[in-house]
């Protein structure tokens, strides 16, 4: 079964820099090299809203414009795991984050989150 298992979320102070990792399990590395991947967050009675998008290749990157210049995406496919670089964290980056893998044959894969707090 495939999963999609989020971590490194904690509470930090405003300015700090947090990693988060997504570890997939129950992928072929051939056919994780095939999706593309996503991170999202959802904030408390906010929306879920994208972050952050990579191509399958680690082409095509896109972010959101609150994150732009702070976030960064990477992946490595080798290793089946995706990553977010979060740096010059501002409390309103406070959020569960999700990972998502956009699966070309079926239907999306969800993580389960992780908890990002950015609080003095």
């Amino acid at each position: 079964q495939v999963q999609l298992v989020e971590s490194g979320g904690e509470l930090v102070q405003p300015g700090g820099s947090l990693r988060l990792s997504c570890a997939a399990s129950g992928f072929t590395v051939v056919s994780y090299a095939m999706t593309p991947m996503s991170w999202y967050r959802q904030a408390p009675g906010k929306e879920r809203v994208l972050v952050a998008h990579i191509g399958s290749a680690g082409d095509s990157l896109n972010y959101a414009d609150s994150v732009k210049g702070r976030f960064t995406i990477s992946r490595n496919n080798a290793e089946k795991t995706l990553y977010l670089q979060m740096n010059s964290l501002k409390p309103e980056d406070t959020a569960v984050y999700y990972c998502k893998a956009d699966v070309l044959y079926g239907p999306d894969l969800w993580g389960q989150g992780t908890q990002v707090t950015v609080s003095s």
